[in-house]
């Protein structure tokens, strides 16, 4: 049973955790993510294997080798270091853990979902997928939102493009605005639908092909969804692109001249004719 036993029901246990705190964490500090954190207090750990302790003549990390022959095999599979629950996605395709809302695909409202809440990540599944990645919020009442998950909606509703809550303060590289402007003075409002069909082309794509296409059509003066989409499967697919006659000289070139008065007269009597 001692083995079932909670950390803080083992006087050791919580012993070596004040000893962490008060040597590796004192002063409280300051990293830009917990992976620099781990990684800090991993080389504290491995130099503490270097020192022999008072009353011994062996250094901890030579004890510790004599201790891990005694112990019990590692399990098969890595252990799961996370918190699981089960909840339900609400109708906003919002999913609530430990007091925050995490956005998931609109498909996947009222659905049934699996959270598991990782120390800086957050990630939700359904069935055998995962739908959503996060990082993890230590706020209180604090919404994060992927931008990408509410695309399918705009979509339809292309009228609150700029109103919407989960696309403040997304942070696209400039060529997208340019993109979305040339359409809208063309297309108006079907201008703003096609610019959200080209978003949604990072559900499916990399952010570096999407935009390098977009930055692409902009030079060849090819604005639209068709030729971005286009454009982005020519990367992947390391071929050129069809929109550039310069690599095509053998497909016939379209010669427009000035209209002219004389020749609607000429048709206008051969229609007669």
């Amino acid at each position: 049973m001692a083995g079932r036993a909670k950390g803080n029901d083992k006087g050791n246990v919580e012993g070596m955790i004040g000893f962490g705190r008060r040597n590796y964490m004192v002063p409280m500090p300051c990293f830009e993510s917990f992976e620099a954190l781990s990684a800090c207090l991993e080389a504290q750990c491995l130099k503490r294997q270097d020192e022999v302790l008072r009353g011994y003549a062996e250094t901890v990390g030579q004890r510790l080798l004599r201790d891990l022959d005694a112990m019990m095999a590692l399990l098969a599979v890595p252990y799961d270091a996370c918190d699981k629950i089960s909840t339900r996605a609400t109708s906003i395709s919002m999913v609530r853990y430990r007091g925050n809302d995490y956005s998931v695909p609109v498909a996947y409202a009222h659905r049934e979902v699996q959270v598991r809440g990782y120390v800086g990540e957050v990630v939700i599944g359904c069935g055998a997928d995962v739908i959503a990645r996060h990082r993890r919020s230590y706020e209180k009442a604090d919404m994060i939102f992927d931008p990408i998950h509410f695309l399918p909606l705009l979509e339809q509703k292309v009228g609150a493009l700029d109103q919407a809550a989960p696309l403040q303060g997304w942070a696209l590289p400039g060529e997208f605005a340019t993109l979305r402007r040339l359409l809208e003075a063309r297309m108006g409002k079907n201008g703003k639908r096609e610019y959200v069909q080209v978003l949604r082309l990072l559900e499916t794509f990399e952010m570096d092909h999407v935009h390098g296409a977009v930055r692409q059509a902009l030079d060849l003066g090819a604005i639209g969804y068709d030729a971005v989409k286009h454009l982005v499967l020519c990367r992947i697919e390391r071929r050129p692109p069809r929109l550039d006659l310069d690599i095509y000289p053998y497909l016939p070139r379209a010669r427009v001249q000035t209209t002219k008065p004389a020749s609607y007269m000429s048709l206008l009597s051969g229609m007669a004719r």
